[in-house]
This record gives C-alpha cells, structure tokens and sequence, in this order.
C-alpha cells in the first residue's frame, strides 16, 4: 500500500471524517516519522492533522509510552479549555495508536506555529522557561503513579556512573588510556554530581511528571509573537525530579557554545540565559515546589551536565554503539564539551543560587 492510502487509512481509523486531499512529510525530529495529513471536513472547513509512525526500536514500549501521553495530556486539556493544547485522537475502542504489525501510528491536532533552535533572544527563552515551568505546574496535582517508567533508571546518576565504570573495565576497543585526564575529573565530581539521586532515595525530593527532554525547540511559539503556545515531543515523559527538567534545559541552552564544539575555551554558562529561563520557569512553578526542590535546581545543572558526560564518555569508550557521530572522536568532543560546562558551573554556582532565589522571591 501506498503512503497516500496508508496515512488515509490511519486517519480513517481515528475517525476522521470528509475528504482526504493529501499529505506533506515534516521534518522535525531524529526519530520518528511525522506526516501533515490534509482533509476538508464534512462541513467543507480544511483542517490538517499529524500523523506519527512512532520508530518501536528507539522506544521498546511504545503502547506505555502512549498511555502515559494520553494521561498527561487529557490532565492538561482539562486544565485549559478552549485553549491550544495538546490532543492525541482516539480510535474507535479509544486507543491512541494504531498499530499493523509493521508500523506504530498516532494522530495528534496540528498547531500552526514556529519553533527554535539555539536562541539568544531574552524574551523567547523567558517563555520558554515559562512554558515548562506551566507543564510542571499543570501536572503538580496528578497522580504519579498513573505513570509507567518507560526508560528505567533514566536520570540516575549513580547508575549513569556505575555504566561507565563498566565500560571502563571492559574497554573493548582501547581507548580508556587517552581519557584518563577526563575519568578523573568526572569520578572526581562523583559525589556532588549525584546529589539529586540521593535525595530522592531518601525521599527529600517528591517525584513528579517529567519532560525528560526540554530543549526550547520542544515548545511550539504563536506565529505571529514570541508568545509560547504548548510543550510537545512528549514521548519521555515519566516520572522524575523537576531538577532533571530544569538542569537539561540550562545545560542546553545556556552554553555559550554548543554541546559538540571544540572551542572549549569559550563553553560556560551564559548567565542571562539562565537567568530569562529561570525567571519564567518560576513564575509559573515557585509556589508548587518544595524548598528542597528550589535549593537543588541551581546543582541539577552540574548534575545533568556531568550525567551526560558520562554518557558519552561511556559511549566513546565502548566504540560508539548509541550515540550518533559524524566523526571518529565526536563522542570525546561531547564529552570534553559537557566538562567545560560542569567546570564552569561549579565556579558560578554561588551565582546561580543567587539568581534562583532572586526568581523566587519575584514570583512571590
């Protein structure tokens, strides 16, 4: 079957009705498959729609993952009606896939809307922060045990250690003599790095509904002004600590440099970057948070700066069989990258303290 008959298919069996006039492939996205199906409804109104085919070997459980989606995202739909938000459609049995075997399919409402990428501009990144912080705000009071784990033990930092620990000890292709100067640097920041995972164990940090991958070009921004609409790309949303969400996202959009560069003597934190993201993701989460939470968001930036290191410093270590490269030593590069970012942080951390309680205290 053709991919024209195909998506028509799908959408036939979320229950689309009226004329089906075609699709346009958009590429957004490393993983999955996205489609802008096309109708004229029965009342003759044109209206689009998405259409994913979810890639079932980057998420082994794709039926969880939809299950956790269509929770979150119905809690927030009835936190704001007759406003844009996010929707997946329901089949017949109210399902929010469709699956034939050989593809996994699922139909959400289509946002006109901008993204972007890297960004300097204060006000964007303000409501970027703003959104996020709305996400969290949102989801304060649902239960979290509604949701599946999807990826097990995805923010423990522990773990994330004892993996390159592992891999260290293998060294299946030889390269952990020419990383020695970054293994001691980051087994030297072991402790402070897994503060977060700590606290959580001993139950001084509440789990609650987390994006896991809050980069700003995962909110969709008005077409028209810098407003932020809705937080999207909902597929590693699970259970987890709002520091995970708010470290990622200043590990990501705060560096002077990106996370790939090899002008190392430039990576740092970009204070105004921090400090617009922050202000928004307050203002819309201060009064929800727990002290405990607002003392570590300033350390869940180390804390995801240095996880990641050792992601990809495991990776380079055992040949490179997750993360994508485009050159022989792009996972070191990463690497080296991520720990000017932790070095820098830590000599800024009085600063960025600061900075979080000042946003608290406005939100206030």
């Amino acid at each position: 079957m053709d991919l024209n008959k195909k998506l028509e298919q799908v959408s036939r069996l979320f229950r689309i009705e009226g004329e089906y006039v075609g699709y346009e492939t958009i590429c957004i996205g490393n993983v999955n498959q996205t489609y802008e199906v096309k109708f004229i409804l029965p009342e003759g109104t044109p209206k689009s729609f998405l259409i994913q085919n979810v890639n079932t070997y980057a998420f082994r459980q794709p039926v969880q993952l939809m299950e956790n989606i269509d929770k979150v995202t119905e809690h927030i739909r009835a936190k704001k009606p007759g406003q844009v938000a996010l929707h997946f459609h329901h089949t017949a049995d109210r399902k929010t896939y469709v699956s034939d075997g050989a593809n996994f399919w699922r139909m959400t409402n289509f946002i006109p809307s901008k993204t972007y990428g890297s960004v300097a501009d204060p006000e964007i990144i303000h409501n970027a922060g703003r959104a996020f912080g709305e996400f969290q705000n949102q989801l304060a009071d649902f239960d979290i045990n509604q949701l599946y784990e999807t990826i097990p033990n995805f923010h423990n930092t522990r773990a994330r250690f004892d993996q390159l620990a592992d891999a260290v000890a293998k060294d299946p292709v030889g390269r952990v003599a020419e990383v020695r100067a970054e293994l001691d640097y980051l087994m030297s920041v072991r402790e402070e790095a897994c503060i977060l995972t700590d606290m959580a164990n001993r139950g001084q940090l509440p789990l609650r509904v987390t994006h896991n991958d809050t980069k700003i070009n995962n909110v969709l921004f008005s077409p028209i002004d810098k407003r932020a609409m809705v937080v999207v790309d909902l597929d590693t949303v699970m259970p987890g600590l709002v520091g995970h969400d708010f470290g990622d996202a200043i590990r990501f959009a705060a560096n002077r440099e990106p996370e790939d560069s090899r002008n190392l003597d430039n990576v740092g934190v970009n204070l105004d970057v921090f400090r617009a993201f922050a202000e928004g993701f307050l203002e819309m989460t201060a009064k929800t948070l727990t002290p405990n939470e607002i003392d570590t968001l300033a350390a869940s930036c180390l804390t995801l700066t240095v996880e990641l290191a050792t992601r990809f410093l495991a990776d380079y270590i055992l040949g490179d069989p997750y993360f994508n490269i485009s050159s022989p030593d792009h996972n070191l590069v990463r690497t080296r990258c991520q720990i000017a970012l932790a070095k820098d942080m830590q000599k800024r951390m009085p600063e960025m303290k600061e900075i979080v309680a000042m946003c608290v205290a406005e939100a206030e």
